[in-house]
């Protein structure tokens, strides 16, 4: 069914790329299409900012790398699996949901949710495709999008992975879809979506021995290789289900007036009116509602007893349980930018009312033999709801060549989050340099934010804690340079943390009262010699407590390659390696989805390296990909990602994205 299901996809992509090279008849009279776009939505007033469309060829086959998803990306290993970006400076706060959180880089967020104005219908299909019967890798996804009229579009997403993974009882399986829409009207403004996932992985806590990788003679009598499936895992009969659903909805009315001006109709040679409508101010009213489903099962008794320290509710087998619901309505009024020569500048106020409920595994069992004890003290509702109100303000300068900034400040009233502080703010600059326009790009931000719900309170059957976590302070601040003639990009930022929140080597949450820095700067720089390219990352970035806070203190990024044509099929030919100094990566604990800190192994100081083929031919993108070509080859065998969690194997790669624009 595999092989059958890749021919159909590689045989459309090469129908669909030369039926779109074939002459059409010109139009009888000169049509000017306008060009497509794409945006996202700035929460939670719903400002747009430009997005990319992805059809660019160069690093299309790396997107399937498991490891690659970042310069530092710690992950149990599988395409689906979970993972959390050690480069700090990209990493996400833990969101009030933290399950979802390791499995953040495989589902749609309102960061990463685009719209398009393409005009004519688009849609992007990709395919690829790895391994053999016993360790598949594929993913299909496609989005869509096409436009009612000129103001009005709809778009759906389809997202399905499925890995049976490297190693044993690795799997993962997910489904992502969603819909959306947008109205861009004179007086009415709307965007929304709808994302629904539902990702299913199978956790086998590890292997047993890392000998298995760096020196499998030991433990095999002298036989040096193995089969990656046939090394024994910590736990064989264990899943994760995380399932969730997004929905916003961003309504706009603007209020203004009718601005009517003559100009001259060349072609009929007379005077004609153009009406021009310009909004003054406008009313916001923002939906958003979010929902998550955590699952663990393990239905194994004897690798339960083994592999967890603590059984509070089920001696037998473990089901935990743990649902999240908001409903959150944002109402707003802005002055807008531009409606005035001296408007210079866009307004905003907001009231923001959130409704949380949880859920969570309950205590029905008798105490019988075998239980540990509850931790003296805790007594946990399985229910819980809060209510939350937010104030908010917003300035924002959108519009120039030369200065754009913006800048929100959030302010808890009611519940919870009563007296968090939230403020962020950037400003951008262009200025011609050697006859090319160099930007200037500073951010800041400061937050005062109460603990998500659980983290203070967790029940489940070998977890449990009660906390009164205090609320944590962030200070960031840093700066970005683009310099386009030279291909350098530069930026630096500074982080302060107090009462930051991270998983000790208990698997239990902890609280660090004193203040943590962070500094990290990065070196983006690009070479070109004719067909000739070198691209390159550098990161540096240092903590000031790497027991609370470990890091690898360098990762590189480096991609040598031709970029060349043969006729009109494009070619990017090249070999990449991305690598970080060691450090004390985290251990993985698949009860909680959570990357726990330990200080006994250090992980690191390993090249992983691609050689790979990207082309594209009219529409039609396809790759070959030799990932982790070095196994054995360039330096060693110990290429581990987490502690007892070694990257995949070498492996052949290759997928197809087809744009079927009409």
């Amino acid at each position: 069914m595999k092989k059958i299901l890749t021919a159909i996809i590689i045989v459309l992509g090469f129908v669909g790329a030369f039926a779109q090279r074939k002459p059409t008849p010109p139009p009888m009279k000169k049509q000017v299409i306008a060009p497509s776009y794409a945006w996202r939505v700035i929460e939670p007033l719903g400002l747009r900012e430009p997005a990319t469309i992805d059809t660019l060829p160069d690093n299309y086959g790396q997107q399937s790398v498991p490891s690659m998803k970042s310069d530092a990306w710690a992950t149990t290993g599988n395409l689906g699996a979970e993972g959390i970006n050690m480069i700090f400076s990209q990493r996400r706060p833990m969101s009030d949901f933290f399950f979802r959180d390791a499995l953040e880089a495989w589902l749609p967020s309102s960061e990463s949710m685009k719209f398009y104005n393409t005009r004519i219908p688009m849609t992007l299909l990709s395919f690829n495709s790895a391994g053999g019967r016993d360790n598949s890798q594929e993913r299909l996804s496609t989005v869509f999008s096409g436009n009612i009229n000129a103001k009005a579009q709809v778009g759906a997403l389809l997202d399905y992975l499925y890995s049976k993974g490297c190693y044993d009882h690795q799997a993962a399986k997910g489904l992502v879809w969603g819909i959306s829409g947008s109205y861009i009207g004179d007086r009415y403004e709307f965007q929304g979506y709808l994302n629904h996932w539902n990702m299913v992985n199978k956790e086998n806590g590890g292997i047993t021995d890392p000998l298995y990788i760096t020196d499998p003679a030991v433990l095999q009598g002298g036989v040096a290789t193995i089969n990656p499936k046939s090394i024994p895992t910590r736990l064989s009969d264990a899943h994760t289900r995380i399932k969730g659903t997004d929905l916003m909805l961003n309504n706009r009315y603007k209020i203004g007036y009718w601005h009517e001006e003559e100009v001259l109709d060349k072609e009929a040679d007379t005077m004609k009116t153009i009406r021009t409508y310009i909004p003054v101010t406008s009313a916001i009213w923002t939906l958003r509602y979010r929902q998550g489903q955590h699952v663990f099962d393990n239905g194994s008794a004897g690798d339960d007893k083994e592999f967890f320290e603590h059984t509070y509710l089920s001696p037998g087998s473990t089901h935990d349980y743990t649902t999240y619901s908001s409903i959150e309505n944002t109402v707003g009024i802005s002055l807008l930018e531009g409606f005035h020569k001296y408007a210079k500048f866009g307004l905003a106020a907001y009231l923001s009312y959130e409704i949380r409920k949880y859920n969570q595994t309950p205590d029905t069992l008798q105490r019988v033999e075998g239980l540990t004890p509850f931790p003296e003290g805790v007594a946990i509702a399985p229910k819980e709801s809060q209510n939350i109100a937010r104030i908010g303000g917003q300035l924002t300068k959108q519009r120039g060549s030369i200065l754009t900034y913006g800048a929100t400040a959030e302010f808890g009233i009611i519940g919870p989050e009563s007296c968090d502080i939230r403020l962020e703010g950037n400003v951008a600059t262009r200025f011609k340099l050697l006859g090319d326009s160099v930007s200037i790009i500073g951010f800041g931000g400061f937050r005062n934010e109460a603990p998500p719900y659980l983290m203070n309170n967790y029940l489940s059957n070998h977890f449990i804690w009660q906390n009164d976590f205090d609320k944590i302070r962030r200070v960031n601040f840093g700066g970005k340079l683009d310099i386009p003639f030279s291909r350098t990009t530069i930026s630096a930022e500074a982080t302060n943390l107090q009462n930051y929140i991270y998983f000790g080597s208990n698997c239990l949450p902890v609280q660090h009262s004193s203040s943590i820095q962070v500094f990290s700067a990065r070196l983006n720089q690009k070479f070109k010699f004719g067909i000739f390219n070198w691209d390159n990352r550098i990161t540096y970035q240092t903590t000031s407590d790497e027991n609370v806070l470990p890091i690898p203190k360098l990762a590189i990024y480096s991609n040598l390659c031709l970029n060349f044509r043969i006729a009109t099929l494009y070619v990017q030919l090249g070999v990449d390696c991305d690598y970080y100094t060691k450090y004390y990566a985290p251990n993985y604990q698949p009860a909680t989805a959570s990357f726990v800190n330990q200080h006994e192994t250090k992980i690191g100081n390993y090249p992983f390296m691609n050689a790979y083929a990207n082309m594209k031919l009219s529409k039609t993108r396809f790759y070959v990909l030799f990932s982790h070509f070095n196994q054995g080859l360039i330096g060693g065998n110990n290429y581990f990602v987490l502690p007892n969690y070694p990257l995949n194997p070498r492996r052949f790669q290759i997928g197809l994205s087809i744009d079927f624009a009409n």
